[in-house]
């Protein structure tokens, strides 16, 4: 694996990649709480790592991009997988309810465990768990804190409540 520490507007973010795609990134929190395995090569120029720089970086500077570009390979069990392919479904700027997710799932009943799958993304904002919202639009808890979750829907112009 390569990683890197990259600087952001809402704090450090870890990137962590290999030649399948994105593996990881960390929020400002888990930066804080989590050391790179030892195994591991800090790398900036690492391709993957490269065109997630590049794309973080129109995305904090304003720009409404796509993240679908990047092969993101987030490892969990299947059900997790299949949420986390739900986030990437969510355009720039758009909002889902975790509701909304399980019904897409075929699984209406399964909202809570749809919320502890989006509380276990690995992949942070190119996996947009931030862009889910409770039912009826309220803020929800956020694993990288609701500071950085308010300052990335506000980056994006979401409204919400609460």
């Amino acid at each position: 694996m390569h990683y890197l520490l990259y600087t952001s507007p809402v704090g450090p973010l870890r990137i962590v990649a290999d030649s399948i795609g994105l593996r990881q990134l960390w929020l400002p929190n888990e930066v804080a709480a989590r050391q790179p395995d030892s195994s591991w090569t800090e790398d900036a120029n690492h391709p993957m790592i490269k065109h997630v720089v590049e794309t973080l970086n129109s995305y904090f500077a304003g720009e409404p991009v796509s993240f679908d570009h990047i092969p993101c390979e987030p490892v969990g069990t299947e059900f997790q997988r299949n949420v986390w392919a739900q986030l990437r479904t969510i355009r720039y700027a758009g909002v889902i309810s975790y509701g909304d997710i399980a019904e897409q799932l075929n699984n209406p009943k399964a909202v809570r465990a749809v919320g502890g799958a989006v509380g276990r993304n690995p992949i942070a904002i190119i996996l947009p768990c931030h862009r889910v919202l409770g039912r009826d639009n309220t803020l929800t808890g956020y694993s990288g804190g609701l500071d950085v979750k308010k300052a990335l829907l506000a980056l994006e112009g979401i409204n919400y409540k609460g």
